[in-house]
Order: structure tokens, then sequence, then C-alpha cells
């Protein structure tokens, strides 16, 4: 989402763990089976493919024809594709090269769009990434009249590390991670969080004499431990030095919070607050929060205990993939159970799952991360509104490579069996 939030007095930071989550509802939350309407190309992460591998997804709504909008999704090391309404693939980028053969080539994670962003005497809509492998934001001019090569590379050359102090650190791979951006009064402010770590980082995009450029504004430390009711501290199990790490992230524009979802843990509120960082609770905790897990240095992987049940009861973990409709739903991937869950942007409250599921055209979803949606009317196709999640698992498998891409589907295909309100506009969220 890229609209300009409210920011307001500041506060310091409190940490409330809720046991439940948002009102409930006086009756079962509806629970639906859609489809895909269109799907992008395979995508495979092996050598052959480039070591492509579909992750976020983010919408660009032309204003001048919105049947003309693009689909921008992160392929990892594979880059950065562009894809019009079709699923048709019109442009690829390629991440950056390592600075040296020992170092870590880029690899791009996430990315969102920022509309109206002032560029010295001019205003521009840009794409920006977070490239994981390089620990940098990478920033590109979004041109609806290039119909091949819509997406111009605006970064600029020396563009600093987001989160680390040297070369040696970024190949550590605690490098940028989750993105989301807003806009206020023409500057694009993006937050981004840090793998294998629960820091967050906002940052403000500056334009300078040789291209589109970040300066880091604030920085958030989510908790990595947390006391349980039994007394005892939990911390989620991983491998030593890596903490339980924040992907998905998205800003509502209207409230001026920022939603993230800390993978293993729970989701989070977090205030914004006249460019800083503020209050943050729990919205709701995974399922697994609180499972006790030793980590297996030779197997490299945790063996769980039994489930205290001291979690939530809708989300599996990992909780991914975040956006907001119309300034009126909050959706969540719950990546562990392949769902979808919808949350009333106002109050909070649950108001049902939907599951992407085979359809005539394309395959279901499964292991979804990134989510991206528009409440514009775009074409035919998609006449209320634009959803694009991720497929981490798409079928059928190519000569038994998995693969991965995106499914796009009608707003309505959701909104119908969930009864969620259906509120096309024209010409877009700017």
């Amino acid at each position: 989402m890229s609209r300009r939030p409210l920011f307001l007095s500041a506060v310091g930071l409190t940490i409330a763990l809720l046991a439940g989550t948002g009102a409930a509802a006086a009756e079962s939350p509806p629970r639906a089976a859609v489809t895909a309407a269109v799907e992008t190309p395979a995508e495979f992460d092996d050598e052959a493919g480039g070591n492509s591998d579909a992750d976020d997804p983010a919408i660009w709504v032309d204003p001048s024809d919105p049947a003309r909008s693009l689909v921008i999704g992160t392929l990892k090391e594979g880059g950065l594709a562009v894809y019009d309404l079709a699923g048709r693939q019109l442009q690829r980028i390629a991440p950056p090269a390592p600075p040296t053969a020992d170092d870590a080539p880029g690899r791009f994670n996430n990315v969102d769009v920022a509309y109206g962003v002032r560029l010295g005497r001019t205003t521009a809509d840009l794409a920006i990434v977070s490239d994981r492998g390089r620990d940098q934001l990478r920033i590109y001019r979004i041109d609806g009249t290039r119909a091949a090569r819509p997406l111009v590379d605006v970064t600029a050359p020396d563009v600093p590390f987001a989160f680390n102090a040297d070369q040696a650190a970024v190949n550590d791979q605690s490098t940028a991670y989750g993105l989301t951006t807003t806009v206020d009064g023409g500057t694009a402010w993006t937050v981004v969080s840090r793998r294998s770590s629960t820091q967050l980082g906002l940052f403000r995009l500056v334009n300078t004499a040789r291209g589109v450029s970040y300066q880091r504004a604030d920085t958030l430390t989510l908790p990595g431990r947390f006391r349980l009711p039994n007394g005892t501290t939990w911390t989620p199990c991983d491998e030593p030095g890596v903490g339980p790490q924040v992907e998905g992230v998205v800003v509502d524009p209207v409230a001026g919070v920022l939603y993230a979802a800390q993978e293993d843990v729970a989701l989070w509120k977090i205030d914004l607050r006249n460019h800083r960082f503020g209050a943050a609770r729990i919205v709701e905790k995974v399922k697994e929060f609180g499972v006790p897990g030793t980590y297996d240095a030779a197997a490299d992987e945790c063996a769980y205990g039994a489930n205290p049940g001291y979690g939530g009861t809708r989300i599996t973990a990992d909780v991914e993939g975040l956006a907001i409709y119309a300034d009126r739903y909050l959706l969540v991937s719950s990546q562990g159970d392949s769902g979808f869950l919808v949350y009333d942007r106002r109050t909070l409250g649950y108001l049902g799952r939907y599951d992407v599921t085979d359809g005539a055209a394309t395959d279901g979803v499964q292991h979804s991360d990134g989510t991206a949606v528009v409440h514009t009317r775009l074409n035919a196709t998609f006449p209320a509104g634009l959803l694009v999640v991720h497929d981490g698992e798409n079928t059928p498998a190519a000569d038994g490579r998995a693969n991965t891409n995106f499914k796009l589907l009608d707003w309505r295909a959701v909104a119908k069996p969930l009864r969620l309100a259906v509120t096309p506009s024209a010409p877009g969220p700017r």
C-alpha cells in the first residue's frame, strides 16, 4: 500500500502481548475456496532457471489507462519481472552483480509501489525493491508509456547498505528483507525488515544529482523472547544467532500504523509517529506461539515439543504477506496452511478465510508469501479490483522441476463468498 499515513504525536514503545484477537464475530466467520483468473509464467529455482524464485508482488495502476496496469514481482536471484494483466511478462531486470567473486550477488526479496514521489521539479511513481543479497534498496521509475520496458533504474550508484557496516557483514546475509512504502507530501518513506533479526528500519528516499538514494530515519527492534502464562520464557527455535524475523509489512495509510508479520510469532500493529516508530502490540499470535524447540545442528533443523496452547487459533506459522483493500480489510497470508485471512481494518475483527484452489484456468496456491491488492476498476477481468498472491508450489511441475509464480484474482471472487464489500474506484490509489 502506498499512500500518505497520518503521523501522530510521539510516544514510547509499549509491548502488549494480548491473549486473543480483535472483536470476535457473533457467528462463525465464513471460509471460501476461490480460484485465480490469471497466472504468470513458471519460475525455476535451479541453475537452468537462473535460480529464479517468485516471492513478492506489487501492483501499479496506470492513471491514464487502468487496463494497462502492471504487476511487478520479485524473483530473488532471478531479479525482477513485470507483467501485464494477462500475466504476460513484459520486462525482466537482473539484480546487481556481486562486487567480487567472493561476495553475495543481488537477491530481490520484496517490492512495493510509491505514487507521486517528488524528484526535483518532477514527480514519478516508483517501484522500490529490497535487495537481500546486497543489503540495499533498488529504485525504479515506472513509465507506462514504455510498453516493453516500463521500469527504469534510477538508483544512485552510491546507495548505502541498509543495515550493515561493511561487505563482510553483508555476506552474512542479515540484510534488507521485507519492505513496504508510503508517501507523505511527495516524500517516500520505506519500512524495511532485516533478515534473521527482529529489527525494522524506516528509510526516507532522497533525490540526489546521481539518482535516488535513501537515509535511515529510525529503527525498531521487536522482542525475540516472550514471557509465557506459565512463567517461563520462550524463544522461537532457530539456529544460534538467528532471531524471529519479520517479512510481511504494510502501512495503513488512514490510521498511520504499520502491520508487521513476525513469521514464527505473531501479527503486530505498530504506530508510526512523527516519522518514527511508536507503540507496538500483538494483534494475533500464530498457533505455534510458545511451542518449545531445540535446534539440532547435525540435522540443521529444530525438534519440537508439544503445543502448550498459548497461541492463536487462526494463523499457522509462518505469518507472511500483508495487504489492505480499499481502507477496509487487512489481508494476511497464513503460509503454514496455505490460507488467507481477512480482518476488518478498523476493528481488527476477524471476517473469514479464503483458500486459492484449482480452477479451470489456473492451479491453486500453496505456501504463499507475498500478496498485493488494489480496488481500482482495471479491465473486464478485474472490474472491481485485483488481488495478486505468490504461489510457492506452482503445479504441475515441469519435467519434475518444482516451480513458483504469481496468481491474479478478481476481487469479487473473494468478496462474494466472504460477504465483503466491493468498492471499485478510479483512477487508482493516488
